[in-house]
């Protein structure tokens, strides 16, 4: 190995050095106007590794040139999350934790739905046991309340017929398994 070159990895990986991550990737002097100084610190040099292998030196210099102070370090938190996401993931990059986020998203809401129209159902259900409990007698009551609640819990799919309207939803919509 080359003695300047032995120097030189002394002096980078010596304590109480400043050079920030970018300039010690790049492998220059850190001056106190180095662009990159506040937003990529000497302890996280994978930080600016990964920008760098994805955006380049160039491009990232010209992006903070035309950034206002105030919104560079968004700027370089940004950069630093998208150049992360692509090295983990080459093909899709952000887009491909975004897809999975929205996949998410629609999953839950299909829950949501579900769990609604159940709650809406059991509400119908036990509307309806409180009517015919105040109509009938105190025994006919009991009877027909205590059915009504167990027809109420027991679980139904979309295509059974509906009980408390006397209509079937298989002409509405089609048979689906719920989650279990």
């Amino acid at each position: 190995m080359h003695p300047y070159r032995r120097l030189r990895m002394a002096m980078a990986s010596a304590p109480g050095t400043s050079a920030c991550a970018a300039c010690r990737v790049l492998r220059r002097k850190c001056t106190a106007q180095c662009l990159f100084a506040p937003y990529f610190p000497p302890d996280q040099p994978q930080k600016f590794a990964h920008v760098h292998k994805v955006f380049g030196v160039a491009n990232v210099t010209k992006m903070l040139h035309e950034l206002p102070p105030p919104h560079r370090e968004d700027c370089v938190n940004s950069l630093a999350y998208e150049a992360d996401a692509r090295v983990q993931d080459p093909v899709y990059g952000c887009v491909g934790a975004i897809s999975v986020l929205q996949q998410q998203v629609a999953h839950l809401q299909a829950q949501l739905a579900l769990t609604t129209s159940e709650i809406a159902r059991l509400r119908e259900t036990f509307t309806i046991a409180a009517a015919a409990a105040a109509s009938t007698s105190t025994a006919n009551a009991a009877a027909a309340s205590g059915a009504l609640l167990m027809a109420a819990l027991q679980p139904r799919s979309p295509s059974q017929t509906d009980m408390t309207t006397n209509t079937t939803t298989t002409s509405q919509q089609p048979a689906t398994s719920r989650p279990a």
